[in-house]
């Protein structure tokens, strides 16, 4: 399986849905906890172009958010991306 990176929050109610689902599937991903990581925040914004969290990647690929990775799954291509690798 491709490597899954999830940057997260704790108390994040989306962060919590996307590692329910990747967990779900079975797949193990590196999670990367911003709290109190003002740095980590910043980094992110850099990669991603984003401020949220979670921002996920599969593989090298920057998927978006919890509502991109749920889109994914609906449409059977996160399962084709997760095999991917």
């Amino acid at each position: 399986m491709v490597e899954v990176t999830i940057y997260t929050t704790k108390f994040c109610g989306y962060c919590m849905r996307a590692k329910a689902l990747l967990q779900s599937k079975g797949v193990a991903f590196k999670e990367i906890a911003l709290d109190g990581d003002r740095e980590g925040r910043v980094a992110l914004m850099k990669k991603s172009g984003q401020h949220t969290v979670p921002q996920i990647w599969i593989g090298d690929e920057h998927i978006g958010g919890c509502d991109e990775l749920m889109a994914l799954d609906r449409t059977g291509n996160l399962d084709a991306m997760l095999a991917a690798g």
